[in-house]
């Protein structure tokens, strides 16, 4: 998706989650990505370690594999194939911090050339105010669907 470099991932039956593996300095890490629907139509996509435990999400554990790039192409893609698989799909992310938030918008910046002729994007800029992506805008979440699959 995108030429970006991605993890091979696979998902579970429902394909509502998403699983890799991320190689690094740090050793391989289990990633698990999921989407939680939330309304009709809106999923809240989550991403972070495989807790082993738990087999759910560790969104707050920092694992520091020099791999940043690859897990964004990697999540670019399973937003790109859920999105597919379900096409009338509304995509709400946002990072458990400020600063995991801050990566998301970068990583959109980065790749704006690729993503918008696929994703109409939304960015939260005040507690109820979305307005379309710009570049340069400091945002609390995003929002996004594919161009031309959105029919409400």
């Amino acid at each position: 998706m995108f030429g970006l470099d991605k993890y091979q991932y696979t998902a579970d039956k429902s394909f509502m989650a998403y699983h890799f593996i991320s190689n690094g300095p740090q050793g391989a890490i289990q990633k698990i990505a999921k989407f939680n629907l939330l309304d009709e139509h809106l999923y809240n996509f989550g991403f972070g370690d495989l807790d082993p435990a738990t087999g759910d999400i560790s969104d707050t554990a920092i694992s520091d594999n020099k791999d940043v790039d690859v897990i964004m192409g990697t999540l670019g893609s399973i937003i790109y194939d859920f999105t597919n698989l379900f096409p009338n799909s509304l995509i709400s992310v946002q990072g458990t911090n400020k600063a995991r938030t801050r990566l998301y918008q970068m990583n959109i910046n980065k790749h704006w050339e690729r993503i918008e002729p696929v994703f109409e994007v939304y960015g939260l800029v005040e507690d109820d105010h979305w307005e379309p992506f710009q570049k340069g805008v400091n945002y609390q979440a995003f929002l996004g669907y594919q161009k031309g699959s959105f029919s409400f």
